[in-house]
């Protein structure tokens, strides 16, 4: 077990002090800090701070994979970390995406692998051969567009924002099923001709803005987020997307899913984000990155997304609170150490024998592993390799620790 060095992305988006107040550090910073990535990802693996200096885990588990990742893990995922593990801190708003099955990856992957094209090109599609389910985890008020709205939701938020020219995409909406519909105006504003779109997305946001004059207060969130992305991006096809999508704010703790094909943009907020260790991602809008539409069109899901909203369960004696997904590559789950248990050693509960990073979000805790110690504080993190679990927590105040292990 070594404590484990984040490596920072900066981009646009990121905010100056979120990363940086969290793990201590001096703040604001020079950059924006969009991510700290703790995994083994290549294009930015995290570092383990070992006696003899620092330590990029990758060529640890290249060294050791069978210590590191443990056999059972091996078997499944072969020598690489399945999962990627980020701390996420968005001052604007990320693209409009979605990410690929295992088999539209692979597809996608062997057609740009023929074309020639470069792995870090920037018009690159496919980056690897892996589909690319997330989860993320609110550690502050967390806002987010999220996966289809029921068409009557969508065709209830056009009618009440009272714009005529909406009138014939409302039509088209509301005179077919649910997924056909969605497919059907998606397709429509995602490929307007630009002139087109300079008519239209203006008038939608004139009927925002008279929408929120009137007091209105059901759609007055879908309706801000329609003027903050048009004030950001005018002209984008995203705008006119966001009012197809669920608007969602997430309280501290709760979560949303993303499997394939989930159309998504997180607007604003902290939070902790755990994804297959995969780098597929497809655009549509709200970003100057490359965007493909019709590879998007080929991925995504028009299926309406309900009840989205992941919330963590307890297990066992309730000392470990776990966030279900379906996602092999990785599980989640929250460790706390409070009340009549601070003072003592607390036996972590042993999901499997595969390696654990952990994240401490509150408090301060001494891990005791098989042959190792470590201290965490707030915004601290660890690596617990396969061959040094199982793990114990001793904390004297209220402490949280986020683990991710492989999924069971």
């Amino acid at each position: 077990m070594h404590l484990l060095k984040g490596a920072v992305r900066t981009y646009a988006w990121g905010s100056r002090t979120a990363i940086a107040e969290f793990t201590g550090a001096p703040s604001p910073t020079p950059h924006p800090e969009a991510e700290l990535w703790f995994g083994a990802h290549p294009g930015d693996p995290a570092h383990l701070l070992t006696e003899d200096g620092e330590r990029s885990l990758l060529d640890a588990l290249r060294a050791d994979p069978e210590g590191e990742l443990g056999q059972v893990v091996r078997g499944r995922f072969g020598d690489s970390l399945p999962f990627l593990v980020k701390l996420l801190a968005a001052d604007e708003p990320l693209s409009l995406q979605a990410h690929p099955s295992t088999e539209q990856a692979i597809d996608g992957f062997a057609r740009e692998e023929r074309a020639g094209l470069a792995v870090n090109a920037p018009t690159r599609n496919y980056r690897d051969r892996s589909h690319k389910p997330e989860i993320i985890i609110a550690l502050s008020p967390f806002e987010a567009l999220a996966g289809f709205a029921p068409a009557v939701r969508s065709v209830a938020l056009m009618r009440a924002l009272d714009v005529a020219a909406l009138a014939p995409f409302i039509n088209l909406l509301s005179g077919q099923s649910d997924a056909d519909g969605l497919r059907a105006l998606f397709t429509t504003w995602i490929t307007f001709p630009q002139p087109d779109l300079d008519v239209l997305v203006p008038a939608v946001l004139d009927g925002a803005i008279n929408y929120l004059r009137g007091g209105e207060q059901e759609f007055a969130r879908e309706a801000r987020t329609v003027l903050e992305l048009g004030e950001r991006y005018p002209g984008d096809a995203g705008v006119l997307a966001s009012l197809l999508l669920n608007r969602l704010t997430l309280a501290p703790g709760e979560a949303i899913y993303l499997p394939a094909g989930n159309l998504h943009a997180y607007l604003q907020g902290v939070g902790f984000e755990v994804m297959a260790n995969s780098d597929n991602v497809l655009r549509g809008g709200l970003t100057p990155k490359h965007v493909d539409v019709p590879e998007l069109l080929r991925v995504l899901d028009f299926t309406p997304a309900v009840d989205i909203i992941v919330r963590p369960e307890p297990v066992r004696d309730g000392a470990e609170l776990v966030y279900p997904t379906p996602a092999p590559e990785f599980a989640v789950s929250i460790l706390t150490v409070d009340g009549e248990q601070l003072g003592h050693e607390i036996d972590a509960p042993t999901r499997h024998e595969g390696p654990q990073i952990l994240l401490c979000t509150e408090g301060e805790v001494t891990v005791h592993a098989k042959a190792s110690t470590v201290t965490l504080r707030r915004g601290m993190a660890a690596w617990v390799a396969a061959d040094d679990g199982p793990i114990r927590l001793m904390s004297a105040e209220s402490t949280r620790l986020f683990r991710v292990t492989v999924g069971l």
